[in-house]
């Protein structure tokens, strides 16, 4: 990759949007890159996610890259395991590991699985990917802070398909009968999974008022706002009323125009043909562009 930029965590209570927005951008361009030389992997439901793991490690999350066991970091259960892509360029990029490596998605041997293995790559909390099971993992994670006496906050990153799974209800009602406040559960709400649309398969509307009756505060933003993810996050934390559960209304693809909202690229890789087109639509360098599109077969 032309670019190895790393970033470290904003210092201080107040969000450099300019900042974040150039990182989500690069994110999204590691994300076609990955794919487009992997040749197989979820393209649509990483980018949907992009913005929200932008604020959460360049901005919200207390964490250190130098020591990703730091006992006193935030942890963050990325449920959604498929959109694996944009939580690994974001760990990359937060300097976690050599943004080299982004490249070797899905290679045999490679530590950048399909879904994200904790023994093999540092800062992932959690191997998932089984949907349904990430908010039971961040309930561990939270009841542990609560026994420990620590002040972590933990947050889990869901996906709209997965509340199709009893676990989520069951974990949803347990959060809130212990009064997890330390959690934090952000929905990626893109109205599709696998299969299609999820007012089709199986509607979960109105989806924040089962949340408010399972007893969880509840707050619907739009998930590619930076802003409003961050006062989200910041209203979450402050919350002592139960755990909290954001909302985020995204875009599957979102920044790729004709992966917007087109549930083909939910596990379709971009071609060669649409990598070019993507990176030109996400202002890429032309050298760059050609470098990428000369290792896809």
């Amino acid at each position: 990759m032309a670019n190895q930029t790393q970033f470290s965590k904003t210092s201080g209570a107040k969000a450099d949007f300019k900042r974040l927005a150039e990182i989500a951008l690069l994110i999204r361009r590691d994300i076609i890159k990955m794919l487009g030389i992997a040749g197989s992997g979820h393209p649509g439901g990483s980018l949907s996610a992009t913005d929200i793991l932008t604020v959460l490690y360049f901005h919200s999350m207390n964490h250190d890259p130098k020591n990703p066991k730091w006992p006193d970091r935030d942890r963050l259960i990325f449920s959604k395991g498929h959109g694996c892509p944009a939580l690994y360029s974001a760990l990359a990029r937060a300097g976690y590991f050599d943004p080299k490596l982004l490249l070797t998605l899905r290679r045999l041997g490679s530590p950048l699985q399909g879904h994200p293995d904790m023994r093999r790559l540092p800062g992932i909390e959690a191997s998932t990917g089984s949907l349904g099971q990430g908010l039971s993992i961040a309930i561990g994670c939270a009841l542990a802070a609560r026994l420990d006496k620590k002040n972590y906050t933990t947050y889990a990153v869901i996906s709209d398909g997965e509340l199709n799974e009893g676990q989520i209800w069951e974990a949803a009602a347990f959060a809130s009968f212990r009064q997890l406040n330390s959690l934090i559960a952000i929905l990626d709400y893109n109205k599709f999974q696998l299969s299609g649309a999820t007012k089709d398969i199986l509607d979960m509307e109105p989806v924040a008022d089962k949340w408010k009756a399972f007893g969880w505060q509840v707050r619907e933003i739009d998930g590619h706002s930076l802003s409003e993810i961050c006062d989200a996050i910041d209203w979450a934390k402050s919350s002592k009323n139960g755990p909290s559960i954001i909302v985020a209304h995204t875009i599957k693809g979102k920044g790729v125009s004709f992966m917007e909202g087109n549930n083909h690229f939910h596990g379709v890789a971009n071609t060669k043909e649409e990598t070019v087109k993507a990176l030109r639509e996400l202002g890429e360098s032309e050298v760059e562009i050609q470098k990428i599109a000369g290792m896809i077969q």
